[in-house]
């Protein structure tokens, strides 16, 4: 099977095999994939991070051998906290933008390598490690501040259906792309995560960090967002924002009124 991965800072993945249909995630820079299929210029794709599918146009698709994919994969993986910073290309002697998530396979005294390619990254990473089964609760605590932290840098990111980025994210790519900045693997959209993770039975038990789920009048887990306290959530509705939750739902302050449906609060960490 082919495989690839993203040397670009967001490849748009849509549903189908045309630059008009509906963009449902993004690739971020160093995250790997394979072929599954190919449709005139179109690849479709099976992402590595999360299991998500779709449609990626040829031209923005970097192949990789199987020996490279296999090294890449097994590679301990760095990620960026920056915003934005920039990496640069050895080769081609080059600089262009990454954002925040975005994942740097190797990375060893700032420099890394795809194929016979060096990229040299000087910004911020994750100290994170993927966190283990722990009674702990001084780290657990530390966990789900960090986790709160990194929510509160995606604050003002504006709605965009399929984002991954701080220039556009929507509500499941928000809280997938914080629990990365801890390298904590979510799936791609809201009902696949409340898959995951210890069910919480009630609000008043609910920590820094967990996950809220929202339903629509059909009963479709169709939100998500993290809890703040018993009393807050920040969550990507139109913007990234801190809004009111409580045992009915998201209340909004400045509509004055509920605009989410509580259904369901799961625990990850």
């Amino acid at each position: 099977m082919e495989s690839g991965i993203c040397i670009h800072s967001a490849v748009p993945v849509r549903r189908e095999p045309a630059h008009t249909s509906e963009m449902v995630t993004q690739i971020l820079f160093g995250e790997l994939y394979r072929i599954i299929d190919k449709e005139n210029n179109w690849l479709h794709i099976h992402l590595i991070f999360d299991d998500y599918e779709g449609w990626i146009h040829s031209l923005q698709s970097h192949a990789v051998s199987e020996p490279e994919f296999i090294r890449l994969a097994e590679s301990e993986t760095a990620v960026t906290r920056d915003l934005v910073h920039p990496l640069s290309h050895e080769n081609q002697q080059t600089i262009f933008p990454i954002v925040a998530g975005s994942s740097l396979p190797g990375l060893a005294e700032q420099r890394f390598q795809i194929d016979h390619e060096v990229f040299f990254f000087d910004g911020t990473i994750s100290s994170a490690s993927p966190p283990v089964q722990t009674d702990d609760s001084l780290n657990l605590q530390k966990i789900r501040q960090d986790i709160m932290n990194d929510a509160m840098i995606f604050i003002n990111t504006p709605y965009l259906w399929g984002g991954r980025t701080p220039f556009g994210i929507d509500c499941s790519g928000f809280t997938q792309m914080v629990y990365k900045l801890q390298k904590i693997k979510l799936l791609r959209d809201a009902v696949q995560q409340s898959t995951q993770g210890e069910v919480i039975s009630l609000l008043a038990e609910a920590e820094s960090g967990d996950l809220a789920f929202f339903d629509d009048e059909e009963g479709k887990i169709t939100h998500v967002g993290l809890v703040i306290d018993h009393s807050k959530i920040i969550h990507c509705s139109g913007k990234v924002r801190i809004d009111a939750l409580d045992h009915e739902g998201i209340y909004d302050q400045d509509l004055q009124k509920y605009t989410h449906k509580l259904r369901l609060i799961k625990r990850i960490v």
